[in-house]
C-alpha cells in the first residue's frame, strides 16, 4: 500500500490538525457509521496513536499491506503515521481511543506493549486476560463519557493498563510488517523520547540509528509529519506545556528541564511557538487571566 496520496485525518473524516499536549479522545465506529457507511477506506493519522476494541461483528482490518478477517473480540493498537482501514458488516461496533503522541510519550513509562508498532489481535486466547481488557475499555469509555473532574489524570493510567492487556494477548497476534521509512520514524521516536533534553545535533540522530541524514529526515517527514529538528523542537514544546499545565514549577526550571541553558531563549522559543510567553500561556490555560 503506498504512503504517497494516503489521506490523513483527526479522527476520521475530520482533517489533520494541530493535536493540543495531554489530547485524548474516545467513540464508537457506529458514532461515525453516516460518514463511513462500514467501508473506512485506507488513511493515516500524523501524531495520534489509536486502541480500537471491537466489541460486536466482523469485517476485515487492513494494516499496510495486509488483511485479516476478525470477528469480536478484536483489538488492534495503531501507532501514528500507519496506514489502516476496514470494512464491516452491519451491526459491527467497536470503541476507538485516540491519544495524540504527546500524551503517550508519558503514558509509554507504565505500558508493557512497545508502542512504536501496529498491533492486531484477534478473539483467541485466554478468556480472563480478555475479561480484563473489556473492563479496562469500559471503564475507559465510561470516564471519558462523564468528563467528571480529573479525568485528565485519570484517563492515561487507564490506557496504560489497556495496553498492557494487549501486550498480555499478544502471543495471539498477527505480526504485522510495516514499511521500512515508518519502523524508523517510530525508532526515532523513542530515541527522541530518551534525549530530546539532551540538545543532541541531527547528525547524532542519524548515528545513533546507523542511517543517513536524508533517510532519516524523509523518514521523520512521512511517519512523524515534521522533520528531524523540528520534531525534536516539537516534543520540547510538549513537555515544557505539560510541566506548565500539570506541575507548579518555576518557568526557569522548566527550561532547564526541557533542556535550554538559557531561560530566556526559552521563552523566546516559546513565545515564537505559541504567540504567548510562557508564564502567560500558563495563567490563560489555569484560567488565571
Amino acid at each position: 500500500m503506498s504512503q504517497t496520496s494516503i489521506p490523513e485525518f483527526f479522527v476520521y473524516g475530520e482533517p489533520a490538525q494541530a493535536l493540543d499536549v495531554g489530547f485524548l479522545h474516545v467513540e464508537t465506529v457506529l458514532a461515525r457509521a453516516a460518514l463511513h457507511r462500514g467501508q473506512v477506506l485506507a488513511h493515516k493519522h500524523p501524531q495520534m496513536a489509536q486502541i480500537t476494541f471491537w466489541t460486536s461483528g466482523s469485517g476485515s482490518y487492513r494494516i499496510e499491506d495486509q488483511t485479516w478477517s476478525f470477528s469480536a473480540p478484536t483489538v488492534s493498537f495503531m501507532p501514528s503515521g500507519v496506514v489502516h482501514g476496514f470494512s464491516i458488516e452491519p451491526g459491527t461496533d467497536a470503541i476507538v481511543v485516540s491519544v495524540a503522541d504527546a500524551a503517550l510519550a508519558a503514558i509509554n513509562e507504565h505500558s508493557l506493549l512497545p508502542l512504536d508498532q501496529p498491533v492486531f489481535v484477534s478473539g483467541r486466547g485466554e478468556t480472563a486476560l480478555w475479561e480484563k481488557l473489556v473492563s479496562t475499555i469500559a471503564m475507559i469509555q465510561s470516564e471519558y463519557a462523564d468528563a467528571l473532574p480529573g479525568m485528565d489524570k485519570i484517563l492515561p493510567p487507564l490506557i496504560a493498563v489497556a495496553l498492557s492487556g494487549i501486550a498480555r494477548l499478544d502471543a495471539e497476534s498477527h505480526s504485522v510488517a510495516v514499511p521500512a521509512a515508518v519502523a524508523l520514524a517510530g525508532r526515532l521516536r523513542r530515541l527522541i523520547d530518551r534525549h530530546f533534553r539532551d540538545d543532541w545535533p541531527v547528525e547524532r540522530y542519524v548515528a545513533a540509528l546507523g542511517t543517513t541524514r536524508h533517510l532519516l529526515d524523509k523518514a521523520a517527514r512521512q511517519g512523524l509529519g515534521a522533520g528531524v529538528r523540528q520534531t525534536v523542537s516539537e516534543r520540547r514544546l510538549v513537555e515544557a506545556k505539560r510541566l506548565l499545565l500539570f506541575t507548579v514549577r518555576s518557568v526557569e526550571d522548566i527550561a532547564y528541564e526541557t533542556g535550554f541553558n538559557d531561560p530566556a531563549y526559552f521563552s523566546r522559543f516559546f513565545r515564537s511557538a505559541v504567540g504567548l510567553s510562557p508564564a502567560a500561556w500558563r495563567r490563560l490555560r489555569l484560567g488565571q487571566d
